[in-house]
C-alpha cells in the first residue's frame, strides 16, 4: 500500500485542492522458475506481487482559501508530508501556474511527480514530469467509482463538495473533431477536488500497472491525524 497526496493548484478565482489517498493494490501470486542449489534440478517458487486493480480510500480533503499564496501552498504541503509517516508520494498539477510551485517544492529537496494536463490522447513523460490527457485523469476516477474501488469517508468536511463536483462533471464531444473535453456542467462550478483526487488515482493506477520483479512487502500503517489549516 502507498499513500498519495494530490495537489490541484488554483489561482485568484480558483481553489487550491489537496487530498490524501491510500492506494491498496491487488495481491497476486506468481510461480518463478529456478534451480535447486544442491541438486541443480528445475524447481519453481511462489512470489507475491502487487498490481492493478487498485482500491483507494480518501483519508483527507481540503481546499485552501481563495487567493492563497504559492509559498503558503508549499508550506502546507510540507506540513502534510511531515504529518504522514509512511513516505507519501506527492503528485502536482504542473499545468500553467503549477510550474513555479513545482520548482518551489523541488527547491525544498522534495521530488514530486509533476503532471501537465493536456487535451491529447497519450501519456508521455521525462523522468518525474508527465503529460497526461485529462480524459485519463477523469477516466481513472470514474472507473474506480464504478467498480466500487474508491471510498470517500462521509466524515470528511469536504466529502459532500467532492461528491457534488463528481456529479457536476461532464464530457463534451466536438462533433467536427470527435475530440472529448471534460469540464464542470455549469459555468462557475469548480472541479479542483475532482482533479486532486483524479491525479492521485491516476498515479496509483500508473505505478501498479506492471508487476515488480520481486516480492513487495508492507506493514499496515498506523492511524495518523492531519491538523486543519
Amino acid at each position: 500500500m502507498i499513500t498519495l497526496i494530490g495537489l490541484d493548484l488554483g489561482q485568484q478565482n480558483d481553489y487550491t485542492a489537496i487530498c490524501v489517498v491510500e492506494a491498496t493494490p491487488t495481491i497476486y501470486e506468481m510461480a518463478v522458475p529456478g534451480r535447486d542449489p544442491e541438486f541443480h534440478l528445475p524447481i519453481s517458487t511462489v512470489q507475491s506481487y502487487e498490481s492493478t486493480p487498485v482500491s483507494y480510500a480518501v483519508r483527507h480533503l481540503e481546499r485552501m482559501n481563495l487567493g492563497a499564496s504559492y509559498p503558503d501552498v508549499v508550506r502546507r504541503i510540507i506540513a502534510l508530508l511531515h504529518a504522514i509517516d509512511d513516505a507519501p508520494l506527492l503528485v502536482v498539477d504542473h499545468t500553467g501556474c503549477g510550474r513555479p510551485v513545482v520548482d518551489m517544492i523541488r527547491e525544498q529537496g522534495l521530488d514530486p511527480v509533476a503532471v501537465t494536463i493536456t487535451g491529447g490522447d497519450a501519456v508521455s513523460h521525462d523522468g518525474p514530469d508527465f503529460r497526461v490527457p485529462k480524459r485519463d485523469l477523469v477516466g481513472a476516477l470514474v472507473v474506480a467509482l464504478q467498480n466500487n474501488r474508491l471510498k470517500i469517508a462521509r466524515s470528511l468536511p469536504d466529502a459532500e463538495t467532492l461528491t457534488a463536483e463528481l456529479l457536476n462533471f461532464k464530457v463534451k464531444i466536438n462533433v467536427k473533431t470527435a475530440h472529448d473535453s471534460y469540464e464542470a456542467w455549469r459555468e462557475g462550478q469548480h472541479d479542483d477536488l475532482v482533479l486532486s483526487v483524479g491525479l492521485a488515482v491516476w498515479l496509483g493506477d500508473y505505478l501498479y500497472s506492471h508487476p515488480p520483479d520481486q516480492v513487495v512487502m508492507y506493514d499496515e500503517p498506523e492511524p495518523y491525524v492531519i491538523s486543519p489549516v
